[in-house]
């Protein structure tokens, strides 16, 4: 198999919309691991641009490259300034269990 018909695949790339970041965002968010969360806030402010964000959020962009790095332990605060900066909101609905229905 020669691998050199492959590109490497970055779902930056497909991030076209608001609806399709939103829709990325809200499923990382659903993940327990927090790392994924991270790399798809990465992903977006790749998909923006690093630069922009770190202008709507008053962080530099070394400060944003090393929050939204896998294994950061990032403050709340930091998160919120990003979430804000990319053009997103959070919104918490109650957990439905399958059991409950």
């Amino acid at each position: 198999m020669d691998e050199s018909k492959f590109q490497v695949f970055d779902a930056a790339e497909f991030l076209d919309s608001e609806e399709a970041i939103a829709a990325y965002v809200s499923d990382a968010m659903q993940d327990p691991d927090p790392d994924r969360l991270l790399v798809a806030l990465a992903t977006v402010a790749r998909a923006r641009g690093m630069t922009h964000l770190s202008e709507t959020t008053g962080l530099g962009r070394e400060s944003l490259y090393k929050a939204l790095r896998p294994g950061a332990k990032p403050r709340f605060e930091t998160i919120a300034r990003i979430i804000r900066g990319l053009n997103l909101n959070v919104e918490v609905t109650p957990h439905v269990h399958a059991s409950s229905l």
